[in-house]
């Protein structure tokens, strides 16, 4: 059990990772109270609107889309620490500005759109260069632990946080969930400030050196191993991670249920989601593309069934399996791209694929909110559930087709049934898949 335990946590022993992941968690419990506290804040001020709740989740997200790309190749040309100083720094300060007009009660719905535009401006500079920077805390053979536990901070947090904003709205109202959670928001800028430069492995870079987006672009273009796992984010993270606008809309409105179940909902999701994030922090190697598209399918077979959940206890108890893959999807998508480039471009990189995975959400959270207005709020969700189900197969086809593998079912007893990958004929490796892993060989697969 301890030997577990110490290969579970094993990055944590590096002082730097162990301040940033204290930092990360203190935030994010913050930010997952404040978020939680919004989504309930909008459906008052507007009428319970799905199309409310979807606006302000894309005005976060826009700054996504426009700003990632140039903040990763910010991230490849100066200090990615100073950098996530100044992001983190002014987000805690539009959080605070926020919370003062909700203490002092004279909030409208305008403001809440006019923050939700500021934080997003403020995360979508930290966002690709806090994901580049975590290579510079770890050394390499630790860096898929020290991901993996990243992502299990952030379900910690997301578990705790709804969880302590449901309880919060109920013990102090809104105003005061507001005011913890902006002083929670801080911690980061003092972590940061705390680390030990000469300990981080940071790539030599030059201030001002050339890092064109251009050239990264290019970079992913000629590479299918890191190109199929974010065209296939790009549809998922679009349609399929729209659950704060999905979440809330299905407790008030469909369920008729208060804050406090709203955040029981929101739980249940996090607690499989910190289950897919632990199951990854014991991986060594760069995640097979068949086990990333695998999580991809399961994801979208969950969150399908959670559309026609006929009650709020079914839609609960579904959405842990809904997380777990979730989570386990996105973090294995996110080893893959990671421990496959090289380090010169991984700041532009990870800026690409978080502008996939996460600056789709405006078009997605505003389409899920006009189709819940139109259709109903658990069409939304098991539509979305479909559309990612269909984009894993169609990745499916790709990779088999571009490898030259092929599915065969694998009967290894009358309880277990194995897909199985062999190639058919082999191909020459091109110099655009030279970063690519060799044909899987006869007996990788997934078990279903």
């Amino acid at each position: 059990m301890r030997a577990a335990l110490n290969t579970t946590f094993i990055s944590l022993r590096v002082p730097n990772y162990r301040l940033f992941a204290g930092g990360q968690l203190v935030k994010l419990v913050g930010v997952w109270m404040m978020f939680t506290a919004q989504d309930w804040l909008v459906l008052e001020l507007s009428g319970d609107s799905p199309g409310a709740l979807g606006m302000v989740t894309a005005l976060q997200f826009v700054p996504v889309m426009v700003l990632t790309l140039w903040s990763g190749r910010l991230a490849d040309r100066y200090d990615k620490r100073k950098l996530l100083v100044a992001a983190n720094a002014a987000f805690a300060a539009f959080a605070i500005l926020f919370a003062v007009l909700v203490a002092a009660g004279v909030v409208e719905l305008w403001h809440v759109f006019v923050s939700a535009l500021l934080l997003g401006i403020a995360n979508a500079v930290e966002t690709p260069v806090r994901q580049a920077f975590v290579s510079e805390l770890v050394e390499l053979r630790l860096l898929p632990n020290a991901l993996a536990l990243s992502a299990a901070t952030f379900n910690i947090a997301r578990i705790s946080g709804p969880a302590l904003a449901g309880v919060l709205l109920a013990v102090l109202s809104t105003p005061g969930v507001f005011l913890i959670s902006t002083v929670l928001a801080v911690a980061p800028v003092f972590t940061y400030l705390r680390m030990r430069q000469a300990e981080l492995h940071g790539t030599d870079r030059r201030a001002g050196a050339d890092a064109r987006v251009i050239d990264g672009l290019r970079y992913v273009g000629k590479r299918h191993d890191l190109l199929l796992p974010i065209g296939m984010m790009a549809v998922i993270g679009m349609i399929g991670f729209n659950f704060p606008v999905t979440l809330a809309s299905l407790a008030k409105i469909e369920f008729n249920a208060g804050p406090s179940s709203f955040g029981l909902l929101t739980t249940c999701l996090a607690i499989g989601s910190l289950g897919g994030a632990l199951a990854g922090t014991r991986r060594r190697t760069r995640p097979g593309v068949y086990k990333v598209i695998g999580a991809a399918l399961f994801f979208g077979v969950f969150e399908f069934a959670v559309g026609f959940a006929p009650n709020f206890a079914v839609a609960a108890l579904l959405l842990v399996p809904t997380g777990f893959f979730s989570i386990y999807l996105a973090q294995g998508a996110n080893h893959r791209v990671q421990m496959g480039v090289d380090p010169e471009y991984r700041g532009r990189v990870m800026a690409l694929y978080v502008l996939v995975f996460l600056g789709t959400t405006p078009i997605g959270a505003t389409l899920s909110g006009w189709w819940g207005e139109r259709f109903g709020v658990p069409s939304s969700i098991w539509a979305a559930g479909l559309v990612s189900f269909v984009a894993a197969l169609g990745a499916l086809a790709w990779q088999l087709r571009a490898s030259g593998e092929r599915l065969r079912i694998e009967r290894r007893s009358s309880r277990r049934i194995r897909l199985a990958v062999t190639p058919v004929v082999p191909r020459p490796r091109s110099a655009s898949r030279a970063h690519a892993e060799p044909l899987a060989h006869s007996g990788s697969g997934v078990n279903v």
